[in-house]
């Protein structure tokens, strides 16, 4: 993918935010910005699982609580991809802690504690392929042109 314009990301909507109904409105924000969804499903991912999507934090205190937290209700992964979509998608959803987000964020409009903050987001191009890969298997994230794309893309 070098084009810019296909670069991916991986947003998982957390079990907070699908017990809330935020789902659509998470959508919503990334479809009107103009970003492609390529891939969407709702699950509910094993202990293990979680452990490998999170292996960066595995030594933090706060580890076995976060993955506690994630198993206790479904999830919503999706994988969008537009013209520096892990950058824009991480402005987007405001910083880690929700207190730290600005008002017109994901996380400033709709979180307060830092364990519950609705989304999770790629830091990179690298970990939004690792992470998109982890959660999607081969043929499940779709190629496709959307109409509007060219009123999107010079």
């Amino acid at each position: 993918m070098a084009d810019k314009r296909s670069e991916r990301t991986f947003i998982m909507v957390k079990p907070d935010g699908v017990q809330r109904g935020l789902v659509g409105e998470i959508m919503k924000r990334f479809e009107n910005r103009g970003y492609k969804l390529v891939a969407c499903k709702m699950c509910r991912p094993s202990q293990e699982h979680l452990e490998e999507h999170y292996r960066d934090l595995k030594s933090k205190p706060f580890f076995p609580g976060l993955i506690t937290y994630m198993t206790s209700g479904p999830v919503v992964c999706m994988v969008w991809e537009g013209k520096e979509v892990v950058k824009m998608g991480r402005m987007m959803l405001g910083a880690t802690n929700p207190l730290e987000s600005n008002p017109g964020t994901i996380r400033g409009d709709f979180c307060i504690d830092v364990g519950r903050n609705i989304c999770h987001g790629s830091d990179s191009v690298e970990s939004g392929k690792r992470e998109s890969s982890h959660w999607f298997k081969e043929g499940e994230i779709q190629e496709w042109k959307p109409a509007e794309f060219d009123w999107v893309y010079e």
